[in-house]
C-alpha cells in the first residue's frame, strides 16, 4: 500500500489514492509520545473490503437519500440503494472505492482527483471532484470541490474514525458541538422533517459530555439508530468557517477541533462497528471504539425543499472546508 505522507512538527497524515482515503493521523500527547488517533486498516486488500467507509472521501452523496430517488427539475433519478431501500453514501461502489489520481504531493499537500461520469449510479452529470489535504503545524485542512457539466446534487465529506487515545474505547472523550438543533431521524437514519432543537435531550453536546454518558440512553432518537448517528445543525451563516466540535481525551490529554463551512454535521458514534473489522494494530472494532466528525450538508437534502440546497449546476462550483486543529490540555 502506497501512502503519502503530509507531515510537520506537530502533525503527520497518511493518504491512499483509493477512495481518497486517510489512512492514519499522528499526533502528540501531553507529554509528547506520537500516537494514531484515526482507525486504520492493516493494507489495500482490507480497504477494498471495508464496509465502514474508514478514512474516505464519500460521495457522490453523502449520508442518505431516502428511498434512493430523487427528483431535480422534474425528472426523478434513482439510484442503486445499498441500505435497505435507501442510498448511503452515494449507493454501492462510490467515491470511497474508486481509485483517485493525483500528481503526488509537495510534503505538506496533496491534492486528488476524480472523475464521475454521468449516470454513474444514477446521478446525472459528468462530475469532476477533487479533494485536497493539507498539513499545516497542528491542523489539517480538507477542501473538497466539484463542477459538473449537468445539473446535479453533490455532497462530499470524509469519513475518518476519531479515537485520541490511540485506541480502545472511546467512551471517555469529552464531545461539545457547536450546535443547538438537529435532524430527527427515523429507524432507517432519515430525516423525518426540520430541525428541532437539543433542549433537554441526551443530544445536547452544547456543553461538554462523555459519550459514554449518552450513547446507551432510552430516548428514541437514540434508539432508533443504536446511538448517535444524528445530522446537526452548525451554529452559524453557512459558507462561513465557524466551529463544529471539540472533544477531549482526558487520559492522554489529546484536544480535536473541527471548524467547517457546512451547514451541517453528522456526528456518529461507530454503531455499526461490530466487532468484524480488523484494525492495523490486530483489535477489532466494536461500537464506541471512535466516532466520526463529517461535515455536509444535510441527509436526503434532495427530498426535503426546506433543508439547505445540494444542488450543483454547471457554471457553478462546489466546495466544502473541513479544519482539523490538533492541541492537548
Amino acid at each position: 500500500m502506497d501512502v503519502i505522507w503530509l507531515r510537520s512538527d506537530a502533525l503527520e497524515v497518511g493518504v491512499i489514492t483509493y477512495g481518497a482515503r486517510i489512512v492514519a493521523v499522528r499526533t502528540p500527547d501531553r507529554d509528547g509520545t506520537w500516537g494514531d488517533v484515526a482507525l486504520g486498516l492493516a493494507d489495500l486488500d482490507a480497504y477494498r473490503r471495508d464496509p465502514a467507509y474508514l478514512g474516505a472521501c464519500v460521495g457522490r452523496y453523502a449520508n442518505r437519500i431516502g428511498g434512493a430517488r430523487f427528483t431535480l427539475d422534474g425528472v426523478e433519478y434513482r439510484i442503486p440503494p445499498n441500505e435497505g431501500e435507501n442510498a448511503l453514501h452515494g449507493g454501492p461502489g462510490g467515491f470511497e472505492s474508486a481509485q483517485w489520481r493525483t500528481d503526488g504531493a509537495d510534503g505538506s499537500a496533496v491534492t486528488l482527483r476524480h472523475t464521475s461520469p454521468d449516470g454513474d449510479n444514477g446521478f446525472p452529470g459528468t462530475l469532476e471532484a477533487a479533494v485536497t489535504y493539507t498539513v499545516d503545524g497542528n491542523e489539517l485542512r480538507i477542501e473538497h470541490t466539484a463542477t459538473t457539466d449537468r445539473p446535479t446534487v453533490v455532497n462530499l465529506t470524509n469519513h475518518t474514525y476519531w479515537n485520541l487515545a490511540g485506541g480502545g474505547s472511546a467512551e471517555d472523550h469529552e464531545i461539545q458541538l457547536f450546535a443547538g438543533q438537529y435532524l430527527p431521524v427515523d429507524e432507517n437514519s432519515l430525516p423525518t422533517g426540520p430541525p428541532v432543537p437539543v433542549d433537554g435531550t441526551p443530544l445536547d453536546f452544547r456543553s461538554p459530555a462523555r459519550l459514554g454518558a449518552r450513547i446507551r440512553d432510552a430516548h428514541p432518537q437514540l434508539v432508533a439508530v443504536h446511538g448517535h448517528d444524528h445530522n446537526y445543525v452548525v451554529d452559524g451563516a453557512p459558507g462561513e468557517l465557524r466551529a463544529a466540535a471539540r472533544v477531549v481525551e482526558p487520559r492522554t490529554g489529546r484536544v480535536l477541533e473541527l471548524r467547517t463551512d457546512q451547514p451541517g454535521l453528522q456526528f456518529y458514534s461507530g454503531n455499526m462497528l461490530d466487532g468484524s473489522l480488523v484494525l492495523a494494530d490486530g483489535r477489532t472494532a466494536r461500537q464506541s471504539d471512535a466516532f466520526c466528525l463529517e461535515a455536509q450538508g444535510f441527509p436526503d437534502a434532495p427530498n426535503h425543499p426546506d433543508y439547505p440546497s445540494t444542488v450543483l449546476r454547471p457554471g457553478e462550483e462546489y466546495r466544502s472546508r473541513m479544519v482539523f486543529t490538533f492541541g492537548t490540555t
